[in-house]
């Protein structure tokens, strides 16, 4: 006996196992000219954060001006060209901890947090003048 026989052809109206079973991937947003979206395209130049860094730069009083931001975005640029994946960004007396694929920022320190703190799980610095 050399034929198969699948799932569907024994129970027709069943829903395969979970290891048969086949999900789409995710697609990204994409115009209808085939390029990426304006939404896509300004996700990707700007600095996220995630929920712990909001609430670390409310709590430790750090404000981030617009230049400020620019210079993280632009670190981040120069970080992923040399392939880092996490990294330490030293910023006017600040400490950010920078997913860099994902361009968000984990987490954020102030100087007096800075004491005798041990950085972990990174595997880049960057100096931000």
């Amino acid at each position: 006996m050399t034929e198969r026989i699948s799932i569907g052809q024994l129970y027709p109206n069943a829903v395969p196992p979970a290891s048969t079973r086949r999900t789409q991937p995710v697609q990204q947003p994409v115009s209808n000219s085939g390029k990426p979206t304006f939404h896509k395209l300004l996700q990707d130049q700007y600095v996220r954060f995630s929920h712990h860094a909001e609430v670390r730069l409310q709590e430790r009083g750090i404000q981030l001006q617009p230049e400020q931001l620019d210079k993280i975005s632009s670190a981040i640029d120069k970080a992923a060209a040399k392939g880092a994946k996490d990294a330490l960004m030293l910023l006017n007396g600040n400490a950010l901890i920078v997913n860099v694929p994902n361009r968000t920022v984990v987490t954020a320190l102030d100087g007096k947090s800075m004491n005798e703190h041990v950085f972990t799980q990174i595997d880049s610095a960057v100096i931000i003048s």
